[in-house]
């Protein structure tokens, strides 16, 4: 049995979208999902990309993906790395790709000189949030994630909200 992890190719936006669509529906947010393999693309491939994507084989197919960007901590004065998505494919889940993929992605925070890698985990998830604290994560239950969006997001664009 072997991984490889490697950056996603721009032939590969396809397979990206599906592993989102994959995700989504794993956590019962497929009605959430309004991007299209077109939106992902251009994010990842157009002409000024902020966002990236590591893809982990299992013996050659695909059987996840990372999903990040880089963030920035005033605090600590650094960038660091900010995971979107981490998934790994149900039926090959416990062979080590989400770990290795976390892995990837801490030695790539430390090279590029960054001070954190962070991310979000929805609070029903009891698997990933014991895999996480496994592996060394705190849980930041004194911070709450705020959003605005839709009709929200143009109310305050306007200056209305």
């Amino acid at each position: 049995m072997s991984l490889t992890i490697r950056r996603a190719r721009p032939d590969e936006a396809g397979l990206v979208f599906s592993l989102v669509r994959e995700l989504a529906d794993y956590e019962k947010l497929l009605h959430e999902v309004h991007a299209s393999e077109a939106d992902i693309a251009e994010a990842l491939f157009g002409a000024n990309p902020r966002l990236y994507c590591d893809i982990a084989e299992w013996n050659g197919e695909p059987a996840g993906f990372a999903v990040w960007f880089v963030n920035f901590s005033t605090f600590a004065g650094r960038h660091g790395i900010y995971l979107e998505d981490l998934f790994v494919r149900p039926a090959l889940r416990g062979n080590g790709i989400g770990k290795a993929l976390l892995v990837h992605l801490a030695k790539q925070c430390l090279a590029n000189g960054g001070a954190r890698l962070q991310w979000a985990v929805l609070d029903w998830n009891a698997p990933s949030i014991a895999f996480y604290k496994s592996l060394g994560a705190e849980m930041m239950d004194e911070w709450t994630i705020c959003r605005v969006s839709g009709p929200a997001l143009s109310a305050l664009a306007e200056g209305t909200r």
